[in-house]
């Protein structure tokens, strides 16, 4: 608890700031460093209610919500010059209690922005020259069909194409990333069939699929109403498209991939399993983060960005779901989107 001295110190040095409420939604206590981000005179805050110290409901209804069903977080700007932001970690405590956490996040999130920015503006200038490329590459390689041309040449060109495509695709994909990470990409929530998405997906698939000599199978429950979840049925596509031709790519000549739509208590789960060569155990809880490619000797030839599933990711966050992976290496892998109902 923070009235112990040797964590109240600790706390100070990190510069995260703690403070008690009671029962009566009142500080109770709060060290020096809490004061100090919330800009308040040493001790101003024992005893203020919570809306008399942030002056937000939001930060209000976020404790009182930790008192009833555990840890909450959420952000709050100190209405300073310039200002600050703070993120808030709410913890249930003895008595009807919450101890919150406080910590500055405004040089991360102008990190993060300074990041966001680059990478769009990098994206946008390259999109137009690579576009131009690739519609060059296009026309040469219909050129070179009707021509008489060594060998070399035509593999050359078809190698051009292939690399232009795959820049070209980076790019959109980085772009769709950008805007998702900047909440630019609001969602159309409506009650959501997945087992019809699915379908779907597999159907737009199926030609990638046979061209691979892979099959593709869905197992659903016939209830629509057991599938169902409110959901931006176009971004959830765009999850399995992403999943299902890693799934694909991955599979072994003559394989199979199975997409199961599975109902639980308070979530919907797609599970997506393939016969490939799995994935490592040390690569399982990095496969979501951008650019990550688990054993770069395998995947060598395969395609792919390394963008798909982050993409994955971050539209399952934004649908309050959840995305994981389990896998035992040459026994296949399995990717789980589980979506709240």
């Amino acid at each position: 608890m923070i009235d112990r001295p040797t964590t109240a110190a600790l706390a100070d040095a990190l510069g995260i700031g703690l403070l008690t409420v009671d029962s009566a939604d009142r500080v109770g206590s709060a060290n020096a460093a809490a004061h100090e981000l919330l800009h308040t005179r040493p001790g101003g805050i024992i005893g203020r209610s919570t809306i008399e110290v942030f002056v937000d409901h939001k930060i209000e209804a976020l404790i009182a919500l930790s008192r009833k069903g555990g840890a909450g977080r959420g952000e709050y700007v100190v209405p300073s010059t310039p200002a600050t932001t703070l993120e808030l970690t709410c913890i249930p405590a003895d008595g009807d209690g919450v101890v919150v956490a406080l910590r500055d996040v405004s040089e991360l999130l102008r990190l993060r922005r300074i990041r966001s920015e680059f990478i769009d503006n990098l994206s946008h200038e390259l999109r137009t020259p690579l576009t131009t490329m690739r519609l060059l590459a296009e026309t040469l390689n219909l050129e070179a069909k009707r021509t008489e041309l060594p060998q070399r040449i035509t593999d050359g060109l078809g190698r051009i194409d292939l690399e232009t495509s795959r820049l070209v695709q980076m790019v959109d994909e980085l772009l769709d990333l950008a805007a998702i990470e900047a909440g630019e990409t609001p969602l159309n929530l409506a009650p959501t069939d997945l087992g019809t998405v699915v379908d779907e997906t597999l159907e737009r698939l199926r030609a990638y699929a046979d061209h691979h000599d892979v099959s593709l199978r869905a197992d659903s429950p016939a209830e629509a109403a057991a599938r169902t979840v409110p959901a931006d049925a176009s971004r959830i596509g765009q999850i399995l498209v992403n999943v299902i031709d890693n799934a694909i790519r991955f599979s072994p000549a003559g394989g199979e991939v199975v997409v199961h739509v599975r109902p639980a208590q308070s979530e919907v789960v797609i599970e997506v399993e393939d016969q490939g060569e799995g994935i490592a155990h040390a690569d399982l809880e990095r496969i979501f983060e951008r650019f990550y490619k688990g054993d770069r000797a395998r995947s060598r030839g395969r395609g792919g960005t390394g963008l798909g599933l982050a993409i994955a990711g971050h539209i399952a966050e934004r649908h309050g779901g959840r995305m994981w992976a389990r896998s035992e290496p040459g026994k296949g892998a399995q990717l789980f989107l589980a979506l709240p109902r």
